[in-house]
């Protein structure tokens, strides 16, 4: 699924389910809004729920001790924060 069938399908969900009429450039603002928040959020070192989906954290890994491929020569791989997705109990069980 692209971008655009996305707010497509946002649009027409809007319209059907809850009797709303939304512009695609509405759910588009919404869409980058919330990106926006939730990276401000993360960044800030919190945490952004999406209701009904889950919730996105950081996740911080310490420096560790590797090995280069090509020498086998021990090597250090430095520690780095990533998101993590954790997904809803509601998700996962429509998944089942």
């Amino acid at each position: 699924m692209t971008k655009s069938d996305l707010i497509e399908r946002l649009t027409n969900c809007m319209q059907i389910r809850y009797d709303r009429a939304v512009s695609k450039t509405d759910v588009t603002a919404f869409l980058d809004a919330l990106g926006d928040v939730a990276v401000a959020e993360l960044q800030a070192g919190g945490e952004a729920p999406l209701p009904g989906l889950g919730r996105l954290t950081v996740k911080e890994t310490a420096t560790r001790t590797g090995r280069n491929p090509k020498t086998g020569e021990p090597m250090e791989i430095q520690g780095r924060r990533a998101p993590k997705f954790a997904a809803a109990k509601g998700l996962k069980d429509a998944l089942k």
